[in-house]
């Protein structure tokens, strides 16, 4: 089972961008830790993250010949693109959104994705577990 984890836009800049929002992890830190679990659970993770809403996309459509499904954390785009909604919607293969921090008790912007109806789940709030715990439930959905 292949499985692909997506990051989005300023991802990169985890362990010095506002940790006390985002955490103390690097994005390598958290990559490490998706291939592990990835491993334990029977599954091959591979991560890719891009700042560019057209890379996501490419690396979504590409998902659809290789992965299994998708744990994706769209970062800002998750409340304006249009695109990558559509992107997910097509590729037909489950997607699980992720988001390190509780979107619910910040901006009220951010409360609203564009991304979460046509995925199969969503995990937010709890730092870097969110990911652990999407893909998680990413291969429990691929395994039913």
């Amino acid at each position: 089972m292949k499985i692909l984890v997506l990051h989005g836009p300023n991802l990169n800049l985890l362990g010095t961008r506002e940790p006390d929002v985002y955490g103390s992890l690097t994005l390598n830190d958290i990559n490490e830790k998706m291939i592990a679990l990835g491993r334990e659970l029977g599954a091959q993770v591979t991560c890719l993250q891009s700042n560019h809403e057209g890379a996501l996309i490419d690396a979504l459509h590409d998902a659809r010949a290789w992965a299994a499904g998708v744990v994706f954390n769209p970062g800002g785009y998750t409340h304006t693109s249009v695109a990558l909604r559509d992107a997910v919607s097509a590729i037909q293969i489950p997607v699980v959104e992720v988001h390190l921090s509780n979107v619910y008790a910040r901006e009220e912007f951010r409360r609203t994705s564009l991304i979460s109806a046509v995925c199969k789940g969503r995990v937010t709030g709890f730092g870097w577990r969110s990911y652990e715990l999407g893909l998680r439930g990413l291969i429990d959905i691929i395994r039913a």
